[in-house]
């Protein structure tokens, strides 16, 4: 109990309800570990120490039958690219800096509902718009187990925070793998849910490319934080008719006789490093020692990367247009591309777009009435080095744009169905590599049932970073 950082989210909870630990003594703990670690890794942005520290005082001074709530008194940063009452909304834009709002996002009210108290913000790169985090406004965020390298994004504030006990949960969103990357180069859990099941006020409000999920350093705490951020409401049309309390409750770890599917490269259609594709043989292994059935297959993603670049296009244009008529001057190259390719598209285009995601919905249909999950690489590429927006080439092949190197995320983003990462052991030099589990649409809880099965086999979410120093790693 000495050191609460280390402590789960669960257990937390327990004992600040229970009087065993003051709420201050956990803040004070996770406060001190900002003031430890953040100034290396950058995390963390607008941190509101003083309002933390009064909020959990007044926790403290509620009679035991009134310390309720599914995350009582935990500290949680949000993304900052999500409304929070009190806490400016940058997007990582220069231009943006004092942007304040009066209103909390619909994951946000929740999670105050059940007693969070939000300490600040986490930081993105410009708009979330890439996996790799770094802005002009804030700087670049370092990956805790090298500092020369990305800690991955668009979540990648979040992912380092809870990663290295400042945070002991955070919340991400995925448009291409915003927040698997970033939960795999930090090996901790992140869930790209199903879309609907957390629901958001976003935009493209008819969309299911971009979501929000939590983040955790294992599965059970992950399934805390969805339990209250998933569940219906009439303020998104995609929302799902279920209550988020169906999630907290422990799952069955017992997978013998699954059917899973793998594949390392979408039968050779990517590029995929060795040592990422020498990774995932070996946790091929640990599920058929788990008794699944585990074969070689792949569904068909024929047309995909048309459609998830258009359609990603189309929504970037959509949701930052106004922001981009007035700032367009603060914000980086390739956010700008996508921006203007977006006012470049012709209904035809986003009409094809269409089609070929319908086609591919009915065929992971398809492929799941043969299948429990399908596993596969989070990321082609191991964490690379944080001077570069994005890697240059993967084994030997230009990498085109900011995007291209993300297909073994994207192409799952354009199926609707969830995702989970889950810690997948290292590379020879101690990096981490994540595990991609895919199941049907809306059927999240058996993801994490699997992913489960797997980190209480392998441990891997045991292993915390060692700060291994960096050379200059500024972009």
């Amino acid at each position: 109990m000495e050191n609460l950082t280390d402590n789960t989210a669960r257990n937390l909870v327990n004992l600040m309800k229970t009087n065993q630990i003051t709420v201050q003594k956990v803040m004070e703990q996770h406060l001190n570990k900002i003031n430890e670690l953040n100034p290396k890794l950058n995390a963390l942005v607008n941190v509101d120490f003083e309002s933390a520290l009064k909020r959990a005082k007044e926790l403290d001074e509620l009679p035991v039958d009134k310390k309720r709530g599914a995350l009582f008194g935990l500290p949680i940063a949000i993304k900052d690219i999500h409304h929070v009452k009190g806490f400016p909304t940058t997007y990582g834009c220069t231009g943006l800096k004092d942007n304040y709002t009066n209103q909390d996002e619909i994951a946000v009210e929740r999670l105050k509902a059940e007693g969070a108290i939000i300490i600040g913000k986490t930081n993105v790169p410009e708009f979330a718009s890439g996996a790799h985090t770094f802005n002009d406004l804030f700087g670049l965020t370092k990956n805790p187990y090298d500092l020369s390298k990305t800690a991955g994004g668009s979540s990648g504030g979040a992912a380092v925070g809870v990663a290295t006990g400042m945070l002991p949960l955070a919340d991400g969103t995925d448009m291409g793998g915003s927040l698997r990357y970033p939960a795999s180069y930090n090996n901790i859990v992140g869930l790209r849910p199903s879309a609907g099941l957390v629901p958001d006020l976003k935009q493209a409000m008819y969309s299911p490319l971009q979501v929000q999920g939590p983040m955790a350093r294992n599965v059970d705490d992950l399934l805390l934080m969805l339990s209250v951020v998933a569940g219906e409401t009439t303020r998104s049309p995609l929302s799902i008719k279920t209550s988020g309390k169906e999630f907290n409750y422990p799952l069955d770890m017992d997978i013998k006789g699954f059917k899973i599917a793998y594949s390392v490269d979408f039968n050779g259609n990517i590029s995929v490093e060795d040592e990422v594709r020498e990774g995932l043989s070996h946790q091929v292994d640990v599920l058929k020692n788990l008794g699944c059935e585990v074969v070689e297959d792949c569904p068909d993603f024929s047309h995909v990367d048309e459609a998830f670049q258009t359609l990603r296009a189309f929504e970037m244009e959509m949701t930052w247009s106004d922001i981009f008529d007035k700032h367009e001057k603060d914000m980086k190259p390739s956010l700008v591309w996508n921006i203007n390719k977006g006012k470049g598209l012709k209904g035809v285009d986003i009409g094809r777009a269409e089609k070929i995601r319908h086609t591919l919905f009915h065929e992971m249909d398809r492929f799941f009435n043969k299948y429990d999950a399908f596993v596969l690489p989070v990321s082609q590429v191991v964490p690379f080095d944080g001077k570069y927006e994005y890697p240059q080439e993967i084994n030997g092949k230009k990498v085109e744009n900011y995007v291209d190197w993300m297909k073994s995320c994207y192409y799952i983003t354009a199926t609707g169905c969830p995702a989970l990462s889950v810690p997948g052991g290292f590379t020879k030099d101690g990096l981490p590599l994540g595990l991609q589990i895919v199941t049907a649409f809306r059927k999240d809880l058996k993801a994490l049932r699997i992913g489960k099965a797997f980190e209480f086999t392998t441990n891997y979410s045991d292993i915390r970073p060692t700060f291994k120093e960096s050379v200059d790693s500024d972009i």
